[in-house]
């Protein structure tokens, strides 16, 4: 598979995709009927877990910025001249970049993921459909 068959913003996010080999295939990776240690893992599970993770991430981190944010009101007017407080001021406004980039990707990144997962449920939803068309015209004749 090429990137070329990816969407557009698919193609930036992965780059060249990885190959892909079966689960029950023999060969290197491949578990060829040894268990359930294959490669293949196709479920929009974990993608949605995911999405549910970030969100969450989301949430917690704009709720520690409105705590740290509370926390740090009218410090400077009453510890003003101490060269601690400036030192606070640069730690806090470091922390509030780093929080406020993860609650921004975050929040990004999460309707994103919910996609991948709504896809991943279109297709294997095609493949079963596909399958069980594929059974009925396989069964045998009387």
């Amino acid at each position: 598979m090429s990137t070329e068959a990816l969407p557009p913003h698919w193609q930036e996010l992965f780059g060249v995709p990885p190959g892909m080999r079966l689960a029950s295939a023999d060969g290197p990776g491949g578990a060829g009927g040894q268990g359930d240690d294959g490669d293949l893992a196709h479920s929009g599970g974990p993608w949605s877990k995911a999405a549910a993770a970030a969100g969450d991430l989301r949430i917690s981190t704009a709720t520690a910025l409105g705590k740290m944010a509370a926390a740090h009101e009218g410090i400077s007017a009453g510890t003003a001249g101490l060269a601690a407080t400036a030192a606070l001021d640069t730690v806090r406004t470091s922390w509030e970049k780093r929080l406020t980039a993860v609650r921004d990707e975050c929040g990004s990144l999460r309707p994103d993921l919910l996609t991948v997962a709504r896809e991943i449920g279109e297709v294997d939803e095609k493949n079963r459909v596909a399958f069980s068309r594929l059974a009925v015209r396989q069964e045998p004749t009387k």
